[in-house]
């Protein structure tokens, strides 16, 4: 087995990535470790949600603060991804590997024995370190080391980790917190993240090249103002009346900075220097992917976000009766990912994606028509529609962003694709957050009652979804891939 090897490259431009020849016994262990890595980093994401108020009572904060424990995990995600596409080029892919899970592993431990919320919130920042290198990572071995003829099954595999994790987060929690209490969310972790460290160390020893080239501090601070200001801009808006003037100024300094961030990305392309090459963005098939998968993120967090809060306070179901009403959805969206992934390594990607986001849609419509009345079974199925929807999508798009981007783009596609799934996770989640909170708060001082208050929030929140994932209808046939031989 050949151990990774460090070369320098003389000339300005970064060379393509090797395929090396790997027995598949080889290629399953890397791309299963790293798959692994990401599944348990994003499920991590959303696990927090159902545990929050259980949180919130031992640890004496509000839910305003309570947030942060999300909100700061997904700022610092949003900021370490844009580095990801220098990261990848000046450090071998088994280095980066053992940074991530080791910085997963040190903030799993820490929040175990988190005496504080501060300390709890460090924690959290610390394991979105690891989360953040991970998902890119996983996207450019896949492409650099799978043949094409194979990569639609891969990356039908990776999409069950992408969004399957978020789906399933709240189910796993709420049956650990109903159980225990809320460390032993982090307890369970600690060997899993482990047993996928030591898989990594085995693995993941492959040829690898990297630049010795110098980070560029000015644009690292531009992007870490720019995604940081902004994502919290987005995360705030569900309390924008509360605090106007802060909200608009972190609009002001996020949309600035990334406007000079752009800029200067530009200039340094020609130098070989830039922190985020940002020329995939000039590929059709690549920019509508980044779209699409802002919209299929934020309609999935958006909707594993509000359900429960429509069933839970609505309706006065436990966590684990709602985390089960949405286990179904998970467990056909993991089922299906690799068939539909085969599908696309046969026909391209119009069979997937068009249909995949007709299903998103149609799901989105179906959770419309929900009422304090509905059966319980309503909301399985339509969440089940939903992420067939979502996995054909995923498995899609997933394939489809940077089949037709230079190979030695790669590691910066995946960085913008992953900082655009970050941002559409979050843009959603505020989104159907926020309608649901303003307009049940409306009809409640209306004299409503407390679940037709909900119901009709997310009403208008699933509508908003829907519109959205039918844009998604007209968008997906723009994406077309050359045969190739």
């Amino acid at each position: 087995m050949s151990h990774e090897s460090t070369t320098a490259e003389l000339d300005g431009k970064p060379a393509a990535p090797p395929r090396p020849a790997l027995s598949t016994k080889q290629l399953t262990g890397i791309i299963g470790a790293l798959a692994l890595a990401a599944f348990l980093m994003i499920l991590n994401e959303t696990v927090l949600t159902v545990a929050l108020p259980s949180i919130m009572a031992d640890l004496q904060v509000t839910a305003a603060a309570g947030q942060w424990l999300t909100t700061g995990f997904l700022l610092t995600v949003s900021v370490v991804i844009p580095t990801t596409g220098f990261l990848l080029q000046r450090f071998t892919t088994r280095s980066l590997f053992i940074f991530a899970l080791s910085s997963f592993l040190v903030g799993t431990l820490l929040a175990i024995f988190a005496p504080t919320f501060a300390v709890l919130l460090v924690a959290r920042i610390i394991q979105a370190v690891g989360t953040a290198i991970v998902l890119p990572l996983l996207m450019t071995t896949t492409l650099t080391l799978v043949p094409m003829h194979k990569r639609g099954a891969i990356m039908g595999l990776n999409s069950i980790v992408i969004s399957v994790g978020p789906a399933v987060g709240p189910t796993v929690s709420g049956a650990i917190v109903n159980a225990f209490s809320w460390h032993w969310i982090f307890v369970l972790m600690t060997p899993l993240a482990v047993i996928i460290l030591l898989l990594g160390i085995i693995f993941i020893k492959i040829p690898s090249s990297t630049r010795k080239l110098p980070v560029d501090v000015p644009s690292v601070i531009l992007s870490a103002l720019a995604f940081g200001f902004l994502v919290y801009a987005i995360s705030s808006l569900e309390h924008a009346s509360e605090n106007l003037v802060l909200l608009g100024a972190s609009v002001v300094v996020g949309a600035g900075s990334l406007a000079l961030f752009i800029k200067r990305q530009i200039v340094l392309t020609r130098s070989g220097r830039e922190l985020l090459n940002l020329a995939p963005f000039r590929n059709r098939n690549f920019t509508i992917s980044v779209v699409l998968i802002m919209v299929a993120m934020g309609t999935l967090l958006g909707t594993v976000v509000i359900v429960p809060i429509m069933l839970q306070t609505g309706r006065g179901l436990d966590t684990l009766t709602i985390g089960m009403m949405l286990l179904p959805g998970g467990l056909v969206q993991a089922a299906v990912g690799p068939v539909f992934g085969r599908v696309f390594d046969r026909f391209g990607p119009r069979p997937v994606l068009i249909p995949g986001a007709a299903m998103l849609a149609l799901g989105q419509w179906l959770y419309v028509g929900v009422t304090p009345e509905s059966p319980l079974w309503v909301f399985t199925v339509s969440h089940i529609v939903f992420s067939i929807g979502l996995a054909m999508l995923m498995t899609g798009l997933l394939s489809a962003a940077l089949a037709t981007v230079e190979p030695r783009l790669y590691g910066h596609g995946s960085a913008i694709f992953n900082t655009g799934q970050q941002l559409g996770g979050a843009i959603g989640t505020t989104i159907f957050v926020t309608v649901l909170s303003m307009l049940s708060a409306a009809k409640l001082d209306a004299g409503s009652e407390l679940a037709d208050s909900l119901f009709s929030g997310g009403h208008t929140a699933f509508i908003i979804g829907a519109l959205l994932a039918t844009a998604a209808v007209v968008l997906a046939p723009f994406i077309k891939i050359p045969r190739r031989a």
